[in-house]
């Protein structure tokens, strides 16, 4: 088993959402969040605006800014792993930055709680 972890635009959901349906994924959590990248943000301009340096802030303008995302968290078995990924990367690949990230980890096991079933049998 793997959790894939996405972080994707919050306007993309409603695609992504889509995208995992057709790849044959029934659940999946998502999470309101806020992050940016590493963008061509100045070090020492955003160690000034967060030491309240107005000057430092206004140059920093929207690059230093905090956007809106969402989490989106899958557990799949192992031979479905790739073809969740693509479907995350097809639905919101827009070739710009921002169109966010994506994690693959392995999980050594999980239970459904109402029923006691381990491993994959609790996720399918």
């Amino acid at each position: 088993m793997k959790e894939i972890i996405a972080i994707v635009r919050m306007n993309m959901m409603g695609r992504t959402k889509a995208a995992l349906t057709e790849a044959g994924v029934d659940a999946f959590f998502a999470h309101e969040a806020q992050g940016r990248g590493q963008g061509f943000v100045n070090k020492k301009v955003l160690e000034g605006a967060e030491e309240g340096y107005e000057e430092a802030a206004a140059v920093l303008g929207e690059k230093g800014k905090l956007y809106p995302k969402r989490i989106v968290t899958v557990v799949v078995p192992d031979p479905m792993v790739d073809d969740v990924v693509e479907a995350i990367i097809a639905a919101n690949k827009t070739g710009k930055p921002g169109d966010g990230k994506i994690f693959v980890t392995p999980l050594k096991d999980s239970v459904r709680v109402r029923t006691g079933e381990a491993g994959e049998k609790s996720i399918v």
